[in-house]
């Protein structure tokens, strides 16, 4: 049961997390027990660029700003993922992510991401779509 709601409640809350729309009930279940829940303070670093990858996380709500060498190149915010690009192509971290809000995010280590990837078609799926268009943004 994630610890930020109460104990009452289900994995339904991730019906609310855009990355997870069209998700089954037992696809959510999955993805809460892979991944980790964490809550990040405003100013906290979530990754720093050339830090070797090691997790990703999907942000559930709050909002975090992507610099690259130092300059602001976006924010992102509640239903996407970050971090993925670096757990799929073994290379270091190409950008720095600093909460701009108190953040809820689900946190997935390599190995918990690549389950995710093997066992949920649907999460693949974003993954892939998501790293087309960031690497698209990027020429």
């Amino acid at each position: 049961m994630p610890f930020w709601k109460p104990a009452h409640e289900s994995v339904e809350w991730l019906s609310g997390v855009a990355f997870f729309d069209g998700f089954t009930h037992d696809d959510w279940q999955q993805v809460v027990a892979l991944g980790t829940e964490v809550l990040a303070e405003p100013g906290a670093i979530l990754m720093d660029q050339g830090d070797t990858g090691v997790d990703c996380f999907v942000i559930v709500e709050g909002s975090a700003a992507v610099r690259v060498s130092g300059e602001f190149v976006a924010t992102v915010s509640a239903g996407t993922m970050v971090g993925e690009m670096a757990l799929v192509d073994h290379r270091p971290r190409n950008a720095t992510v600093v909460a701009q809000s108190p953040m809820k995010l689900l946190r997935f280590d390599a190995q918990q991401f690549r389950q995710l990837l093997d066992q949920m078609p649907k999460a693949s799926e974003r993954v892939m779509t998501l790293l087309h268009d960031r690497l698209l943004a990027n020429d």
